[in-house]
């Protein structure tokens, strides 16, 4: 404590010190902890594929018929010509 009082750069550089430590640990943890579930998931998807028959397996190699979509058409309007003649302007009146 006394090393902040005794200079002001170095209070200072303890106070960016301790900001940087902490950013950094912060960020840390959360990157662990993104990265244990992201481990999790996987393991779980790993242990699903062992315990598939081999019959299932074929059976996703197939195309389902929901893959096997039709093109979809879009009805576009035509362009409609901008009007040549215009009509008087009507006036507003603000109560």
């Amino acid at each position: 404590m006394n090393n902040l009082l005794f200079s002001p750069m170095l209070g200072i550089f303890w106070i960016a010190f301790l900001f940087a430590f902490c950013f950094l640990f912060v960020h840390t943890a959360r990157l662990a902890k993104i990265g244990r579930h992201y481990q999790k998931q996987a393991l779980a998807k790993k242990s699903e594929e062992q315990k598939q028959e081999p019959e299932e397996k074929t059976d996703k190699e197939k195309p389902s018929p929901q893959t096997e979509r039709e093109p979809v058409y879009y009805i576009v309007e035509k362009k409609r010509r901008a009007k040549t003649s215009f009509s008087q302007p009507k006036e507003i009146r603000f109560k």
